[in-house]
């Protein structure tokens, strides 16, 4: 699921890129074809005869000068003013005169180089992609990187980044694609994150702290990932402001708490929903029936009580509900009998009488007998500005226009 939606993320990014950039089509088609691409990289090129290449030959060898290791070699050829022949770095016509070529892509990903980015990447003005995936890299991210006024996706996954959120990825007006994830960054997102036009945010696996903020709208985002944080805190209701275009919310083992917000049923696009490994209580909301796209649904790990509806299970896409490891005490319908359905299910460690593998009954009693009443839960957040770091009530969500409350029985059908 989550491979073939990134695939999908990175053609739409493409298309983007196309419409807005189009004098960089020929780099865009070479990326899916990158022998392709090298047979149309241009050799004629010095620095003295074209100046961009020449500022992308300072900041490639500022660049080569503190890469510690490079084990497989992707560098060795970084030598001389040619950069367009560079492993890793592609050249296409620059948007504003296609007669000038320049530098337009780095594609690093598993390249295991060690090292880290100089201020002198900033001169790459006119890059629209970084792709720097599993490598060794370490430090923090420029500041400079705010002249790439062009860069419409940034991947710094799976190295060793530290320091807070890089807020230079907040002032870069075409970006789409950001993956920071299984890094080392630590302190709180800020909510500008959330309120720009990016089709994929991928921040899990780092160090992030403090809450999820409070304010969650004006982003374009299909896919959020925040897991394997720690921030603490309650899923706000603002979070309905994505329903137009989130289909898939990952937010595993970040420490949230509180009752699931109704208004998770508002996202009537996703389809896929994990919250599993936090500490979330209450009952499943019964606004998630109206989620006629939802495929997987992870529930598990929480301390999450009462029924569970029907009107989940009966959910037309519904292929895989996990619930292990809560407190449910009843299964409604033919949430009783899945497997009837062809659904994959998971429903050990819980308090259902009739089923193997559950909890004791003290256990149930102790949980059961202080039952949660989400109305009267309160739930702070990080408010913008600042640090994030003051504690403000949530504010109410902007409720879609068309928002499917309904039950799947009497709600409209997608394509």
């Amino acid at each position: 699921m989550a491979s073939s939606l990134l695939c999908s993320i990175t053609i739409r990014s493409l298309l983007v890129l196309l419409l807005h950039l189009s004098s960089l089509s020929n780099y865009l088609a070479a990326k899916h074809n990158q022998h392709g691409y090298h047979r149309h990289r241009s050799h004629n090129h010095s620095p003295t005869s074209n100046q961009r290449l020449h500022q992308a030959y300072i900041a490639l060898q500022a660049w080569r000068r503190v890469i510690y290791s490079d084990p497989n070699n992707f560098t060795t050829n970084w030598v001389g003013p040619d950069v367009c022949s560079y492993k890793g770095i592609y050249c296409a016509p620059a948007i504003d005169d296609p007669k000038v070529r320049v530098v337009a892509g780095i594609d690093l990903n598993f390249a295991d180089i060690a090292g880290f980015l100089p201020n002198e990447l900033g001169l790459l003005s006119d890059l629209a992609l970084i792709h720097l995936n599993s490598n060794r890299l370490c430090g923090i991210i420029p500041q400079t990187l705010t002249n790439l006024s062009l860069l419409f996706e940034l991947d710094v996954s799976n190295n060793r980044f530290v320091g807070p959120f890089p807020s230079v990825v907040l002032s870069l007006p075409m970006l789409t694609y950001l993956d920071l994830r299984y890094n080392e960054f630590e302190g709180p997102l800020p909510p500008q994150l959330f309120q720009k036009k990016i089709d994929a945010i991928f921040v899990n696996n780092n160090r992030f702290t403090s809450a999820v903020p409070a304010f969650l709208g004006g982003t374009s985002a299909s896919v959020v990932v925040i897991a394997n944080n720690n921030f603490k805190g309650c899923l706000p209701p603002s979070i309905a402001n994505l329903a137009d275009t989130l289909e898939e919310l990952l937010l595993i083992n970040t420490s949230l708490t509180g009752c699931l917000p109704p208004e998770v049923g508002y996202l009537y696009k996703l389809r896929v929903l994990d919250v599993s490994h936090n500490k979330i209580v209450g009952p499943i909301p019964y606004s998630l029936s109206g989620l006629a796209h939802l495929e997987q649904l992870n529930l598990a790990h929480n301390l999450m009580t009462g029924i569970v509806p029907q009107g989940v299970c009966i959910l037309p896409n519904l292929a895989n509900f996990t619930f292990s490891y809560n407190f449910f005490c009843e299964e409604e319908g033919i949430c009783m009998n899945l497997t009837s359905k062809g659904i994959k299910y998971d429903d050990r460690r819980n308090c259902l009488p009739e089923k193997p593998l559950q909890r004791s009954q003290k256990e149930c009693n102790d949980t059961l007998e202080h039952p949660v009443d989400c109305f009267q839960e309160c739930c702070v957040a990080s408010e913008g500005g600042g640090a994030f770091g003051r504690a403000t009530p949530f504010a109410p969500a902007l409720v879609p226009a068309a928002t499917p409350l309904l039950s799947p029985s009497l709600a409209p059908s997608f394509p």
